[in-house]
Parts: C-alpha cells; structure tokens; sequence
C-alpha cells in the first residue's frame, strides 16, 4: 500500500546505502507515504512546460560564488550562507556549527548564552583543519538532510568532500587525492580514537587516516571523521566504536488518520550517530537508549546510535472555511449584514505579492462567510472579484504586458518571482509565506470549479513547484524552504547573517502548506495533497514547541512567554518589523485561518501570552484583532469576552482579516 523514493544525493551519484531495513514507523491507518512520488501538477515533464510557457527574467542578482556547476541554486535552506555572499557565513547542522576557511575548515560546540529576550548561543572553542592546497570550498551536493562542501585548490581541482549532517555530531572528510589536514591543535591517542582539546571542548577523530601531532594524512578515496562527545554522557574513547560516517540522507513520510510519522535514514556502514530535538523525542517511534546529551537553543539533544529517526506528530484539519453551520438565526443574520459591509468598504488590492495575496486570501474567507449565512450578493461580487485578480495574476505572459501583479520565472535562480516584489522575495525571502496567501485563495476559490482550477493551474502550479517541489527538478530545489529534520521552514533566501538562517511568523508557514493542500485537492493531486498535509502537521507541531507555546523552563533568564523568531544558533523575543509586544504574538497567529486549529492545542498558554502582549487588555490598537482573536482560545468565557470586545478593534482590521472573519471566528468558539 505504500510507496517508497529515495531523495537522491543532489549533484552526485546515488545514495551508497550499506544499511539495514527501516525500522518500522507506521502511524495509524496509513494511507499514503514518500516525498518524491509523481504528481499529476508538478512531475518534471509538466514542470519544464509550463515554465516554457512563462515570461522569464532574473529580477535581482544574487552573490553566489561557491555553487557547483549544476547544483539549483539551494535558496532557503539551513546551510544557504554556505552558499551566497562574498563570504561564507557559519551554519549549523545541529548540535555542531560549521564555517569555512581560507584553507579548510573549523567546527564547534555553540555555547549557550541566554538573556531576556535571547535563547542564544556563542561561538565555543574551535577546532580548525587547514588543507594543503586549499583556496576554498563550494557546495558541490546535497540532500534533505546534509551537504558535501568540496575543498578545492587555486586550478579548481577538488581536493576533499566535507560532509555535514543534520542531528550528526560528526563531520566527514572524504579525500579525492592524497591529503593532508593540519589541526589547529595536536592530536593525543584516546583508546582506538585520537582527540584534541580546546578549552573546554574536547574534539574526536576517527577513520582511515594517519595521525601525528596535528597532522592528519589521508589517502584517495579515504574517509576521516571528526565529532564531538556530548556535554553528557559518553567520551572520544567511549564513542569511537559508534562513529560512522553518513555518506547520505533520506526522508519518507506516512499520513495516517490522526498523525503523521516522518522517518530520517541516514545512509552509513552501521547506526550512525543521531541527535533528536525536542519535538522528536516527545514522540519518537522506537527509542533506543541514550548515549549522552548536548545542549541546545531548543532544548536538550538526546544522542542515539541508530540508522533512522523517525517521529509522529498531530495531523490538523485543513478546510477551506469555518464552519458556521450550528450558529443562530441572529448570528448568521449578523454575519450576513457584516459581510455585505465588508465586501462593499473592500479596497482596489495591493500589487505586491506579500499584500496582494493577503487581499485575496481575505477575499476567499469573506466569499464562504457569504456563502454559509446565505449573503448571496455578497458572495458573487466577491467571487467575481476574486476570480478576475486570480486570473490576471496567472497569465503566463503577463509580466510582457505590465509591470505589476503577474509572475516570472528566473532562470538563473531557478524560481518564480512575483511583480511587484516585497520584503525581498526577489531575493527569494518569504516565498512561502506570500505564495500560501495566493495558493489558499485558489484552493477555496477553485475546491468546486475544476474548470477555473484548470484555467489558473498554468502559474499556480508553478507557485507551488516553487515553494514545495516533490524533487528536485532541475527547475526547482525540492521543498524550496521546507527543512523536514527541523520540521519547519526558513524564510531567508540567501541567509546572509552569522546567526544561520531564520524563521519569523510560525502561523504563516503553517497556512502556507494548508493552502499548498487546498489547491492540490482542488486540482486532484492526492500526492502533492498528502505531501502538503505533512508538512502542515510538521510545521504546525514546531510552531507550538519552539514559538507559540515552548518550553523554557531549562532557558533561566529568558523572561517571555513566547519567541518571535527561530535562527540556527539563537531564538529572539522580536520581529523584523516590531518591538511591540502586540506585533510579536500577532506575527505567530496571522492569519488564524480555518486550518489553524493547532492555535487552540495550548489553551493554558493563551492568557499569558495575551497579558504579556496587550497588558491591560486594550485591544484598540494595531494587531490588536489577531490578539483579540487569540485570546479566545484560553476558554468559553474568554471567546464570550472576545465577541462583546470586537466593535472595539474595528478601525484596527489586519489588511488579510476583516471583522465579518472575526465575529464568525469568535461566534464558532
């Protein structure tokens, strides 16, 4: 009953497997399983002839000097920094962190350092290893969860592959010549291993190589790993028998009736050593016995020897609307009355893609409130409205004729850019965020109109190949900004920061693939549907560890209820756009669609985050509608409360909400 795919190694060869069988991670009644499977929208074929049918440009150059010919552009990942710039920012694989050098490479331990605002970390002892011959490096390959940067000298000629893996401890160094690596600090035998100490840091290697002082010589075709023991738990000496180097990775994933499972292989000779984070271990499908722990800005990293890593998480309902059908008479009537006022006071829409597809995901809300209190006037000026944007939008040669609300195709940076850009999603920031906006109004639009669905797929199906392509496909990076063993997205394109990359609003992720999922049912591509509806349950299931309702209990100091943004190495109370307390919930609960229902998972953590966010409860300020919203969460008289404060927030309406919404938001509680 299910499939299975491997996501092959990007710019290399296939996986060199040389492990056992899964270990077994059903979730109930499963019902379909494997990213990479075909679509019916989005396998290569169709791909490459939609984008011949596209206007194409490059909007924006980017600097990106250290790619392999052939590799697509790897925009949004965790190790992007790698990758663009004038210089190579440091990336963290998780528990390590990583930065290339003139000649090689070094490697550490972040260090916390917390504050009250900042879950962080500092940069701890390094252990740097400089390579004969070596001018520098570029990401040479890649897959869904590690990176071979490639070591070359002055000619170009590659000298050594350097591989680094999520959840590893350990850092391979494959050599394609005879090499030799240089510490920055000497080697001491630990039992069958060597070590090295800086600090307090204590640094193993292991493999094929021959050790002397700080030298390290390694022949062609020889592999070297270093790693670090974890803060508890076992030594360099204790661990030198479970280190393997991962030559691979792959994800799979099942989609049963109430959760998801994902599973990581790691491709090695036997178990490799793993760390799950905090959203794994709660739910792990086999939990082996631990070999230590290493701190983190996430919570402790528990480290197995294991060949997979596998994990359930909740599956949510994604819907195209609320479901009115048991308010009143009086309320409905209500909502009717409102939503014809909403509709007739609706403003030409912004020509942005991030504003404009909020316009017309408001759009689509304010249609099924129509449509659900029998407003029927309403309903097909909004319909009608909505359709006609949709459409201008989805014309494949628009951007020929105008300069505004239309898409391209980059060629160079192989993604879809949509005219007029914002926030920097020319630099490819943000595209999940603004694409799910126009994804989740077509779906809506389209869940009864296969025809429409049709008409509009030529672009919009482009705009999901961007931001969640199943593969890779030439034309786009698979799961542009999806990273399945953090279980959330990165919005930076280019991640030109020492941080890593980023993640600000958890809620618009979350639609993102709840939007992703309506417009491939709308279309009838069950694949993409079930692609989609995991990575709503894992984004969702983030959203709530790390931003909306984490535990901080180990983190004393940090003096919040809530993070308003995710980063490799640091988790910060603030947003890009807003020290206000009200901006920071506001940006983890937008839009609060019919697909949201994981907001209400912690309704115990609703009226913290409320206090903290709007103090005396004034909600007649900017934001103060999604905070009003939320705050109906903690409970039947907090929604009752809700409801009678609502006429308070009417001149401070979201531009992708409206009150129609959040009366029937609130009347549905």
């Amino acid at each position: 009953m299910s499939r299975r795919t491997w996501c092959g190694l990007v710019g290399s060869s296939a996986l060199a497997m040389g492990v056992g069988s899964l270990a077994a991670c059903s979730s109930k009644t499963p019902v379909s399983t494997s990213p990479g499977a075909a679509t019916t929208a989005l396998d290569k074929g169709t791909v490459s002839t939609l984008v011949a049918a596209m206007s194409t440009r490059t909007p924006k150059t980017l600097v990106m000097p250290r790619l392999a010919e052939g590799l697509t552009p790897p925009t949004n990942h965790w190790f992007s920094g790698l990758v663009f710039g004038d210089q190579a920012q440091p990336v963290f694989p998780m528990p390590l962190a990583f930065g290339l050098t003139k000649s090689g490479f070094e490697f550490w331990l972040p260090k916390l350092l917390v504050s009250a605002k900042t879950i962080g970390s500092e940069q701890g002892p390094r252990l740097g290893l400089s390579v004969d011959g070596v001018t520098g490096g570029v990401v040479s390959a890649y897959d869904a969860a590690s990176v071979v940067v490639q070591l070359r000298d002055a000619s170009g000629k590659g000298v050594a592959d350097v591989r680094l893996v999520q959840g590893s401890p350990t850092i391979s160094v494959k050599a394609i010549t005879d090499i030799k690596l240089t510490g920055s600090s000497a080697f001491s035998a630990a039992g069958s291993a060597w070590q090295a100490t800086v600090g307090a840091t204590v640094f193993g290697l292991t493999g094929d190589g021959k050790v002397s002082g700080s030298d390290v010589t390694l022949a062609t075709g020889k592999t070297e790993t270093f790693f670090i023991p974890p803060t508890t738990g076992m030594t360099v000496a204790d661990l030198a028998s479970k280190v393997q180097a991962v030559t691979g990775t792959d994800v799979t994933y099942e989609i049963g009736t109430n959760d998801v499972t994902t599973t990581i292989r790691y491709a090695a000779a036997g178990p490799a050593l793993v760390v799950s984070m905090p959203h794994h271990e709660g739910s792990l499908v086999s939990k082996g016995t631990s070999l230590g722990s290493y701190d983190s800005i996430y919570g402790k990293l528990e480290l197995y020897a294991t060949e997979t890593l596998a994990w359930h998480a909740k599956r949510w309902d994604i819907r195209t609307a609320l479901d009115l059908s048991k308010l009143s008479s009086d309320q409905k009537g209500k909502l009717a009355t409102q939503v014809a006022a909403d509709v007739a006071a609706t403003k030409p829409y912004p020509q942005d893609t991030y504003f404009g597809g909020k316009g017309l995901y408001r759009d689509a809300m304010l249609m099924e409130i129509a449509k659900a209190v029998g407003a029927q006037d309403a309903a097909k000026t909004v319909k009608d409205r909505l359709t006609t944007a949709l459409q201008k939008w989805t014309e494949p040669k628009g951007a020929d004729a105008r300069a505004t609300e239309c898409f391209v195709y980059d060629p160079k940076y192989h993604g879809m850019i949509g005219l007029a850009a914002s926030f920097g999603s020319d630099e490819y920031n943000d595209h999940h965020f603004h694409y799910g906006y126009f994804l989740y109004a077509a779906g809506v639009l389209c869940a009864d109109d296969s025809a429409l669905a049709a008409k509009l797929a030529p672009v919009m199906d482009l705009l999901a190949a961007d931001i969640a392509s199943p593969t890779d496909t030439g034309f786009f990076p698979q799961w542009r900004p999806f990273d399945a063993y953090a279980s959330h997205s990165w919005a930076s394109g280019t991640s030109p920061f020492a941080d890593g990359n980023n993640q600000e609003s958890s809620s618009e992720a979350v639609n993102a693939w709840a939007g992703l999922a309506l417009w491939a049912r709308a279309r009838g591509d069950k694949a993409l549907e079930q692609q989609a509806t995991w990575m709503h349950s894992l984004e969702a299931q983030t959203a709530l560890a790390y931003w909306l309702a984490p535990d901080t209990s180990a983190f004393s100091g940090f003096q919040h209820h809530i993070v308003g943004m995710c980063w490799g190495t640091k988790r910060d109370y603030s947003t890009w756009f807003s020290a206000d307390p009200t901006a920071i919930l506001m940006i983890q609960v937008l839009p609060a669609g019919p697909s949201a229902g994981y907001l209400a998972a912690s309704p115990d953590r609703v009226s913290a985050a409320i206090t903290e966010a709007v103090g005396s409860g004034d909600y007649s300020k900017t934001y103060g509608d999604y905070c009003l919203l939320y705050s109906s969460l903690a409970g039947k008289d907090a929604a009752a409360k809700a409801l009678d404060t609502a006429p308070s927030v009417a001149d401070h309406i979201d531009d992708g909400n409206s009150m129609s919404y959040l009366l029937a938001y609130l009347m549905t509680r």
